[in-house]
């Protein structure tokens, strides 16, 4: 389905292509230069060119059809599977994976490696996203569920929209919370300032809830598990930055006023994700109906950090 945009031309306004590329700056003058190519940009309901110069008030509407998906290759790359059967694979996510090809990240995803490792998994995600129930941000490593048919894929998908599935994260957070545990509910929607962020809003969002607990408290840093009732894109790096405890590393969600102690500033300062680990993922098999239960410890930086804020980590495995 295409995405309509509109663009009211003001005076003395560029040529086309570059007051277009100007008012949507996540769209390259080539990407403008294209679309108006295909006849998909027109001003006042004619078809523009690119060398145009609208008059000022004029309506520049533009149809931007969605990006026809890439077929996906195989690619060896490291992958830990901690179970497998006939119908699903367990795996664990490394920070820094994308789970599955978008823009500006073509290859070396999660979904690569699944084509590698596995073959027939479920098409239900469509070429971009063969066997794919669930995702984990880039940054965030953790057990994962992925589908081999889509018998499976329809029985996992289920549970997670009726909420059934239990997630478990640990995350290293600024600030010591005064309180032992808490929930933190919210309804959170695209931030209207920035494509990238996602935030609470008072109305129009999706509804959000993370029940947390300190596992251990050190110098300005703690360590936090969160347990989702719900699973929204960045839930827990949103709710805990809100609350005024961002994770350790993410810098999409950080806050001026956190800042850590001296003694690891540095350590920080060179973290390129958050520390956040999903570290227990657990749900009725899709086919025999039996309660699983997958869990996994948390990668070397993040226990190299919580070792060097004294913080204890509990056994996770």
């Amino acid at each position: 389905m295409a995405e309509e945009r509109t663009w009211v031309a003001s005076p003395g306004a560029d040529r086309l292509d570059r007051s277009l590329a100007a008012a949507w700056p996540d769209l390259s003058r080539a990407r403008v230069q294209a679309l108006l190519a295909e006849g998909r940009i027109r001003v006042d309901g004619e078809r523009a060119r690119a060398s145009d110069r609208p008059r000022p008030g004029a309506t520049v509407v533009a149809a931007i059809p969605d990006a026809a998906p890439a077929e996906p290759e195989p690619q060896e790359l490291p992958l830990t599977v901690l179970y497998q059967d006939d119908d699903l694979l367990v795996i664990l996510k490394p920070a820094g994976m994308v789970v599955h090809p978008s823009a500006g990240h073509a290859d070396g995803t999660l979904v690569n490696a699944l084509l590698h490792h596995a073959t027939g998994l479920s098409g239900i995600g469509g070429v971009a996203r063969p066997g794919i129930v669930h995702r984990l941000d880039a940054g965030t490593s953790g057990v994962m569920v992925v589908a081999k048919h889509d018998v499976a894929h329809r029985g996992l998908t289920e549970q997670f929209t009726v909420h059934s599935v239990e997630r478990r994260y640990l995350a290293v957070v600024h600030r010591v919370p005064h309180v032992d545990r808490g929930t933190i509910r919210s309804q959170l929607a695209r931030d209207p300032d920035s494509r990238l962020r996602i935030a609470s809003v008072e109305s129009g969002g999706r509804r959000a809830v993370t029940h947390w607990e300190v596992m251990a408290r050190g110098d300005r840093i703690a360590l936090l598990e969160c347990r989702l009732e719900t699973g929204r894109t960045h839930q827990v790096r949103v709710h805990l930055s809100e609350s005024g405890h961002p994770i350790v590393g993410d810098r999409t969600y950080s806050r001026r006023d956190c800042v850590a102690p001296a003694a690891l500033r540095t350590h920080v300062e060179a973290l390129d994700h958050p520390l956040l680990h999903a570290w227990l993922l657990a749900f009725d098999h899709p086919i025999s109906g039996a309660r699983v239960r997958f869990t996994a410890p948390p990668p070397a930086d993040f226990l190299d950090m919580c070792a060097r804020a004294e913080l204890p980590v509990p056994p996770t495995r």
